[in-house]
């Protein structure tokens, strides 16, 4: 069901949010939240009552998992339907508004979570050009692949050479900018972007992809130009000189990629209490040093294991301390 509604009242953001201020990228940190399980309420209002225990914390950035509108109710959003559009299940429009408002006068950036590898079967833009015969996507569709053209692809995988498509990337990214605040993204999956088949091998993949950096060049450059300040973080996990790239791409104008760096292992060595293999130094996990410090390291993320649960199960323990 949809419903479109005519003339409605426009939110008025606080003056806060002229003078509003993004932490510089080297000093964030983030914590990534997914609603419904941080919440009972699953909520924005209630989320925004809690932003003062998340400050108590040290966090200065809080990155939402997708929200925009998924199929179904209970998800952890990778499932995009409507790309416009904030899912239902969390509240309304202007309660997302009024969060991200408040997280600004906390101090603290609000980053989204942002799928543009793969659409779902809801997706209008899927429905238009359908092959039944072979339950996909058709040829002539101007925005997907009708087979994917890299592994672990989940949904349908969008044809990023398409100017189509970049057209379409570009409306939904400047839309989240500039309609809600969001101060920037972490895009999903950005490795899935590349047009070279690599079919089901995952090696293949991963190799440096001169075409997918120039791909992800352009839509930053797109981002940039209309919010200058935007983070853009990708989940990539690509061959280091790639990520290198990316990440001194238009650094010495305070800009460049951000790269999820996965110190999971590492951090939690230390959690339980082990030396081996605890160096959370990212140049030392990566075998080639980074000019441009971009690596978004993290302890936690919604793929990997929490950090507590492996405490408990395989915490060190000496005289009558235990870690367990």
């Amino acid at each position: 069901a949809t419903v479109l509604q005519t003339n409605q009242s426009p939110y008025v953001w606080a003056t806060s949010e002229a003078s509003w201020q993004k932490p510089a990228k080297e000093e964030l940190v983030i914590y990534e939240l997914l609603l419904r399980d941080f919440l009972g309420s699953r909520s924005y209002s209630d989320l925004t009552d809690t932003l003062s225990y998340l400050k108590r914390l040290g966090v200065n950035a809080i990155g939402l998992m997708p929200i925009m509108e998924f199929e179904g109710n209970d998800s952890w959003g990778y499932n995009p339907a409507y790309f416009f559009a904030p899912d239902k299940y969390y509240g309304t429009k202007d309660d997302l508004k009024r969060f991200i408002e408040t997280a600004h006068q906390h101090g603290m950036a609000v980053i989204l979570d942002m799928v543009l590898n793969h659409a779902f079967g809801q997706n209008a833009m899927v429905k238009m050009y359908w092959d039944a015969a072979n339950n996909t996507v058709s040829d002539e569709s101007p925005w997907f692949n009708p087979i994917a053209k890299h592994p672990f692809n989940v949904g349908y995988d969008f044809n990023h050479e398409s100017p189509y498509t970049q057209s379409f990337v570009d409306s939904v990214n400047q839309y989240w900018l500039e309609e809600y605040h969001f101060d920037g993204y972490r895009f999903d999956l950005s490795k899935g972007f590349t047009q070279k088949n690599s079919g089901d091998n995952v090696g293949a993949w991963g190799n440096y992809d001169a075409s997918r950096i120039a791909l992800l060049k352009r839509m930053a450059d797109k981002i940039w130009e209309s919010t200058p300040d935007a983070y853009v973080i990708l989940e990539h996990f690509a061959d280091n000189s790639e990520e290198k790239e990316l990440a001194e791409y238009r650094a010495d104008e305070g800009k460049g990629m951000m790269l999820w760096g996965n110190l999971n292992h590492a951090y939690n060595q230390n959690t339980m209490g082990y030396a081996s293999e605890s160096n959370i130094d990212w140049i030392y996990h990566s075998t080639r040093s980074w000019s441009v410090p971009h690596v978004v390291g993290y302890m936690e993320s919604h793929d990997e294991e929490r950090l507590v649960h492996k405490n408990i199960a395989y915490g060190r323990s000496t005289g009558s301390y235990n870690v367990k």
